[in-house]
């Protein structure tokens, strides 16, 4: 796979982050770091009149803010964008006193690298003034979407990962050299810039466990014992994770049932390809044979449908004999499920049709590198990703 880094790849979201700038006094645009938030802005930005673009990395933009309130006010006409805005945590309270001095829709566009929570944490709150959107690394309908010969990747993008510079880089060495820097990045500068004391040595090695445990139920005593740190510091690691979007804590479903359920949450890197290396895994020859990939398939396949329907709460069903649903999303009284395997000739085990009966979805698939979907006895569709993403469209 190739790719030119150069070209822009229109984003899903575009149409929503039009909406918001149009409706609201402030968009708040989050995301991993490199997942594209700063060329998607740029891109909208590019067809709109009176705008400002600062880049808080760059010490000559971030020296503009030195006298916020007066920098807000010259620019109270034009839209302004701040790139990486969890580098200047002062500025908010200004911010809600600059919106609220002049209140109209598209008068700041903030781009983050931490959760919604993370920001709000360390700033003053922008409630009733905001409206937040999240962006993820590419999907494989946004890239197949810009170049149908995607169809044909998708060992590829499972391997590399959905970051941009990952996917489309030129040569799978590049692409494993970029993934290497950006955890080291990551590591080093990311997570102090967010205020958070933690070795980037000790970070390193966790990321590293969680790695082993992707897929698996999460055992964060067992972990403290492994790292020898306080349970406390385990669940703290996990938070920076999860609120950078490096980590997805899936958790279960709690259903009426006289099964006995499993309490513990699953976890999962976000991003295949900074999975594998994590992983130190060389190439798709060498995943294809790694006790990992099965899971890894798994998690992959999860980024890809909890992006296409974001408004659905994601969870998981397992009760303590091992009856399992790999993926259960719900919105209102509507109930999905979807079992992954990483296998042309899939198999569900004998439960499967008791526990669909008792979770009752509206669907339900089982996903699987295969070429043509059919139908199961029970209903269940056994379908292939890009055939699955296009059922979800009904669905958003």
């Amino acid at each position: 796979m190739t790719g030119n880094i150069q070209s822009y790849i229109p984003r899903k979201l575009e149409s929503d982050l039009q909406f918001s700038i149009q409706n609201f006094p402030v968009t708040g645009l989050l995301g991993p770091r490199q997942c594209g938030k700063s060329t998607v802005a740029l891109e909208i930005l590019k067809n709109l009149t009176d705008t400002v673009f600062l880049d808080l990395e760059r010490p000559g933009d971030f020296r503009k803010l030195e006298e916020a309130e007066l920098f807000f006010d010259n620019n109270l006409e034009k839209l302004v964008c701040i790139d990486e805005v969890q580098l200047g945590n002062n500025l908010f309270p200004i911010m809600r006193v600059s919106v609220d001095k002049y209140r109209k829709p598209g008068r700041l566009l903030i781009l983050g690298s931490g959760s919604q929570e993370l920001i709000r944490k360390s700033s003053e709150t922008l409630a009733g003034r905001i409206s937040y959107l999240e962006l993820s690394p590419f999907t494989i309908d946004e890239l197949i979407a810009n170049d149908d010969k995607f169809t044909n990747e998708i060992s590829s993008i499972w391997w590399r990962g959905g970051f941009p510079d990952s996917i489309l880089a030129n040569s799978s060495r590049i692409s494993q050299q970029w993934r290497e820097n950006f955890i080291k990045t990551f590591l080093e500068r990311d997570i102090p810039q967010f205020g958070f004391r933690i070795s980037a040595m000790r970070m390193h090695r966790f990321w590293t466990m969680l790695a082993h445990y992707h897929g698996a139920l999460f055992n964060a005593s067992k972990i403290s014992q492994s790292l020898g740190v306080k349970y406390t510091s385990v669940q703290h690691y996990v938070d920076i994770l999860e609120q950078t979007f490096m980590l997805r804590v899936l958790r279960p479903l709690i259903v009426n049932t006289r099964k006995r359920l499993i309490k513990s949450p699953k976890v999962y890197i976000r991003d295949s390809g900074i999975l594998h290396t994590l992983l130190e895994i060389g190439d798709l020859n060498s995943l294809m044979g790694h006790p990992v990939a099965g899971a890894s398939w798994e998690g992959f396949c999860i980024e890809q449908i909890v992006n296409i329907l974001p408004k659905w709460r994601a969870g998981f069903y397992r009760t303590s004999s091992g009856e399992e649903i790999d993926l259960v999303l719900e919105k209102g009284l509507q109930r999905l499920t979807f079992e992954i395997k990483l296998s042309t000739s899939p198999t569900l085990s004998k439960g499967y049709p008791e526990t669909i009966k008792l979770l009752n979805p509206e669907k339900s698939w089982l996903v699987a590198p295969i070429k043509d979907s059919w139908k199961l006895r029970n209903g269940t569709t056994v379908i292939s990703i890009t055939e699955l993403i296009k059922e979800l469209e009904e669905f958003k």
